[in-house]
């Protein structure tokens, strides 16, 4: 149909997206194209302290014995979260290994680990900076909003453009994704902290400092652990994804499953991945509880205590 000359000439208001679009894609691949071109040795060089803690985690927990792995693994479960989560960690384990999937779950759990303790270095600090600076935490919100909407896929090629691909560049995809939560935290447990304590750590004559190592991180503890545990669960869940760039782990073998649609290899990674995020959510939520007393009394530690106090009275 063929509009009439005046119709015509006003058909842009009809379809206003005919008279220019934004070449977003184009700005975007300049700028990638422009880091890549000018600063991919400062970007190789960002990987020497992350690969160095991945490779240590690694040779730690895949060139260990698996029955000394499963023992001292259970006891930390036992002295952090008790002895029911050090029995279903010590099950779950075995389970895991009687697979055949026990050195993938030992990589994957060297990549949350090292996952986990980058954000940590990043996250608690720029945490409290948003909650010392109204204007520092405005700047930051649009940013955090940008790494927990986008879809994973958005960013991991630029991630592969300015790191290549493996194991590394699949841990820092895994810290921008798995970052916000514990920024979020860190900063709302801060907030939260009552103001009359506040002003009575003030009027006893506490330095910033001391203010905020002595009453404020202390008393925004259980809220920040609160973020660690919704890292370490946001790291092991990106595995999968990040299997696509050549990071070996439980998330490839769904990966591979998936590829060749083999439902046995897939269900083997994706049960291991269901164990080891129940296990890592029950272990952090017990840590966000702090249960001080409990644990000094109580746990391996508590255990070697009294047999020591024990020997100790006996001998004297």
């Amino acid at each position: 149909m063929v509009l009439p000359l005046p119709l015509a000439e006003l058909s842009w208001w009809l379809d206003p997206f005919q008279l220019f679009t934004i070449p977003l894609d184009e700005w975007v691949t300049t700028v990638i194209d422009f880091l890549v071109d000018n600063f991919r040795p400062l970007f190789q060089t960002i990987q020497v302290p992350v690969r160095w803690l991945l490779e240590l985690f690694q040779e730690i927990l895949t060139d260990t014995p698996p029955t000394i792995t499963l023992i001292v693994l259970s006891l930390i479960a036992w002295q952090v979260a008790g002895g029911r989560i050090g029995i279903y960690c010590l099950l779950t384990l075995l389970f895991i290994g009687f697979l055949d999937s026990w050195e993938e779950a030992m990589v994957s759990l060297s990549l949350v680990l090292t996952s986990l303790l980058v954000c940590i270095l990043f996250g608690i600090p720029l945490g409290v900076f948003s909650a010392r600076s109204d204007r520092f935490d405005n700047l930051l919100k649009p940013l955090l909003d940008a790494m927990q909407t986008l879809p994973v896929f958005v960013y991991l090629v630029p991630v592969v453009m300015l790191f290549g691909i493996g194991e590394v560049p699949g841990v820092i995809a895994t810290v921008i994704y798995a970052l916000p939560p514990l920024i979020r935290l860190t900063n709302l447990g801060i907030r939260q902290v009552p103001e009359d304590v506040i002003e009575a750590s003030i009027a006893f004559g506490a330095t910033p400092n001391q203010l905020l190592f002595g009453v404020q991180l202390p008393l925004a503890m259980p809220t920040i652990l609160a973020g660690v545990n919704q890292t370490v669960l946001f790291a092991l869940g990106m595995s999968v994804v990040t299997s696509m760039i050549a990071v070996r782990g439980l998330g490839l073998m769904v990966l591979r499953g998936l590829g060749n649609l083999d439902v046995g290899l897939a269900a083997v990674g994706g049960v291991g991945i269901l164990g080891m995020a129940i296990l890592l959510d029950r272990i952090t939520q017990a840590a966000g509880k702090r249960q001080v007393k409990a644990q000094q009394h109580g746990g391996p530690i508590g255990l070697v205590h009294q047999l020591f106090l024990w020997i100790k009275k006996n001998l004297a």
